[in-house]
């Protein structure tokens, strides 16, 4: 029982660990558009976050109950034996947190939720066998949920920025036109981080539950974590978001597209209304997926903007990775426990010092801060950024020939008329050249014939003196 009680402690400190990793990880799906937006200051940006995170962890359990009595079914705990089952909760944590380091390394925006189930999920199999996971709340409350938040949040996202630009398409082209969205951005993002609070604190609650209930400290006719409980992983997630996650705030703020007012206040409304509904329905839900969904969705909604399809990419194949690469971590930190007892515990928890350590060391050489987090925020709330050269549409290519054949018809014309212009000029000069050689021919010949006559005169006179 000692020994079980002390790999309780351990569990307990590693899942309030994990939740601190969980606060720094998902800052970004709250606060990353409105400081790409400069709509909040980086610093008061993860203040008001770890604020509304630690308010949010109060407001619902039902996440919390999914976690500590859905999906690791019950009589498994009791086959594999307290000590085991403890062990297991030990080496499942460890390949969550070792997935949500290195995950926070690369900056991408992966989910920890999916890394702690992947993770229990592994170190359960390994301890308890097939029969120790119940595949039907998996499905519904896990594997689904993934499948269609993304893409509805994305929806939603889509067709809110594209309400926001038509309602407000006079300010088109106009610098600061729609600053007033950057204080809807406040409220919106503050709305998703309440949301965060809700959904991703409950997750740590209901491993410490399910710890606790497995020692025997707590009843298993209820899985409501105590208050103490719900008091450590609300403190221990907000900590977290405060310090903040400036890699994967990089990546959502402006890596998958540039963000402008209005779709931020559309993207972050999306993600708020996606989060609150699945954590009323307790579907342990990954708010980093819900985000970037909103974002991608924000992008494609704004005409003239680009989404970045290669970090897409590069976020969808971690989130492919997230489940089985944390549960083949998990599933290793407990065959160490299956083979070595409470020495592969000890080794498992050095392990992991170890990676941690390591992990943060090497994000020091390149580190990420509010100061290079957002070099190129938003100067404005320019409503729509077109490129240079806009493709055009039907219509518009059918109005430019119409022009064109206009113009064409018009230089046609006056070529015409400068030609004949011409021609007539010519012709004139054609005209006055001849009328000119007329006067000097007869001009010519008036001259002849006076010069004849003058000649004739004087032998006239000579021939009369002779007579």
């Amino acid at each position: 029982m000692e020994t079980a009680a002390l790999i309780v402690v351990l569990v307990i400190a590693l899942a309030l660990f994990f939740d601190f990793t969980n606060g720094f990880h998902d800052t970004a799906n709250a606060m990353a558009t409105p400081i790409a937006t400069g709509a909040l200051k980086p610093k008061t940006a993860v203040l008001l976050a770890a604020v509304l995170n630690l308010v949010g962890a109060f407001l619902s359990t039902e996440v919390s109950k999914t976690i500590s009595g859905g999906i690791i079914r019950e009589d498994a705990i009791i086959s594999a034996g307290a000590d085991l089952f403890l062990s297991l909760i030990f080496a499942g944590l460890i390949g969550a947190i070792t997935w949500n380091m290195l995950t926070w390394l690369l900056g991408l925006p992966s989910s920890s939720s999916h890394a702690l189930f992947g993770g229990l999920i592994g170190a359960t199999l390994v301890g308890a066998g097939i029969g120790g996971i119940d595949f039907g709340m998996v499905l519904s409350k896990i594997v689904l949920p993934a499948l269609i938040a993304p893409v509805t949040a994305g929806l939603i996202a889509f067709a809110a920025t594209k309400i926001a630009y038509s309602v407000t398409r006079r300010y088109d082209g106009k610098p600061d036109g729609r600053d007033g969205f950057r204080w809807g951005q406040i409220f919106t993002s503050s709305l998703v981080a309440l949301a965060h609070g809700t959904n991703d604190a409950q997750k740590t609650m209901g491993v410490i539950t399910l710890a606790m209930i497995t020692i025997g400290w707590q009843s298993g006719a209820h899985h409501e974590p105590e208050l103490w409980v719900i008091v450590a992983c609300a403190f221990t997630i907000a900590l977290g978001t405060y310090l903040g996650g400036w890699r994967i705030i990089r990546t959502l703020g402006k890596g998958l597209t540039d963000v402008k007012p209005a779709q931020g206040f559309a993207a972050e409304s999306s993600t708020a209304a996606t989060i609150l509904a699945s954590s009323a329905l307790g579907f342990a839900l990954s708010t980093t997926q819900v985000a970037s969904g909103s974002v991608i969705g924000s992008g494609l909604g704004r005409r003239g903007s680009t989404v970045r399809w290669r970090t897409a990419g590069r976020i969808g194949v971690g989130w492919l990775l997230t489940l089985p690469a944390a549960g083949g971590v998990g599933a290793l930190a407990a065959l160490l426990v299956v083979w070595l007892g409470n020495w592969g515990v000890a080794i498992d928890a050095v392990i992991a010092l170890v990676i941690i350590l390591g992990l943060f060391m090497r994000s020091r050489r390149n580190a990420v801060t509010p100061a290079n987090a957002m070099s190129d925020v938003a100067e404005s709330g320019r409503a729509v950024e077109l490129p240079d050269t806009p493709p055009p549409t039907r219509r518009q290519q059918r109005i430019e020939q119409a022009k064109a054949e206009a113009r064409a018809r018009a230089e046609a014309r006056e070529r015409a008329k400068a030609q004949a212009k011409a021609q007539a000029k010519k012709d004139a000069e054609k005209k006055a050249e001849k009328k000119k050689a007329k006067k000097a021919e007869a001009k010519a010949g008036a001259g002849s014939s006076k010069a004849a006559a003058s000649t004739t005169k004087p032998d006239a006179d000579r021939n009369g003196e002779s007579e």
